[in-house]
């Protein structure tokens, strides 16, 4: 990966690097070679999710084309599981890359958001979920891949 004078280089103490690296604590939902698949701490509604790639990158515009492809796959076994989770009409995804986006992470990730007729999402980067809920939640995620 390089880094140009316009976009800055990979910071690893970002805080899903940190997670990756096992220095945080997570609601983790799927896990394999190439990504890990979380429950998000600051939801947008139930079920919202996140998959994030091993390998270092800011977003997808600096991402490897491999390790993209590899992620790729596991949001959409994340989109399916969290749709039949929740019985959701719908599934959003959503992926912010640099600041002008909404970024406020700067480790590749996708969000993975079960949607449903007539509910609006809650505020991007919100109020902090109760972790007992997130658990509850996580558990039926891990339910529907299993």
């Amino acid at each position: 990966m390089t880094s140009s004078a316009s976009t800055p280089a990979y910071d690893d103490q970002n805080i899903f690097a940190r997670i990756l690296r096992g220095e945080l604590p997570c609601h983790k939902l799927y896990e394999d070679d190439a990504s890990l698949a979380i429950m998000d701490i600051m939801p947008r509604g139930d079920g919202h999710s996140l998959v994030i790639p091993k390998a270092p990158s800011r977003n997808l515009l600096d991402i490897q084309p491999d390790a993209l492809t590899a992620t790729i796959l596991n949001v959409q076994k994340l989109a399916r599981a969290v749709k039949a989770a929740f019985d959701a009409d719908g599934v959003t995804l959503e992926q912010y890359s640099e600041p002008a986006s909404g970024q406020t992470v700067y480790h590749t990730h996708f969000h993975i958001l079960p949607r449903f007729e007539g509910v609006a999402l809650k505020p991007h980067a919100g109020a902090m979920a109760d972790n007992a809920r997130l658990a509850e939640q996580a558990e039926k995620i891990r339910a529907a891949l299993a």
